[in-house]
């Protein structure tokens, strides 16, 4: 049976060669995926590796806190999607106003 990982903090540099190289020491690696942004193509600093099951917590183990071009990575058991905690939407959107600074009293006779 095959787990999944997250693996976080990794460095910018690191691509999903890199990332398999680095589990392939634990056992064998099934799939190794970084995160990059949609936009600009580039890392976001955290990816997912998927490995069999024993060879997953043996590599969580090994590689959990190992020091990787100077940043700590974090290694632990993938949670499916469902199980993240709901966040809250930002609400950026909302009508601007009048911001000009003139009268507001359009349509009245007093001007």
């Amino acid at each position: 049976m095959a787990a999944k990982l997250f693996v976080g903090n990794l460095p910018w540099s690191t691509g999903d060669e890199e990332l398999q190289a680095m589990f392939s020491e634990a056992g064998q690696v099934t799939s190794a995926n970084v995160i990059k942004d949609k936009f600009t193509g580039r890392s976001r600093g955290f990816g997912f590796v998927e490995m069999g099951s024993d060879e997953a917590t043996e590599a969580a183990k090994k590689l959990n806190g190992k020091e990787i071009e100077g940043r700590a990575i974090t290694v632990n058991e993938a949670r499916p999607m469902g199980d993240r905690p709901e966040r809250p939407r930002r609400d950026f959107g909302g009508g601007g106003g009048n911001r000009g600074g003139g009268r507001r009293d359009f349509g009245r006779d007093s001007y």
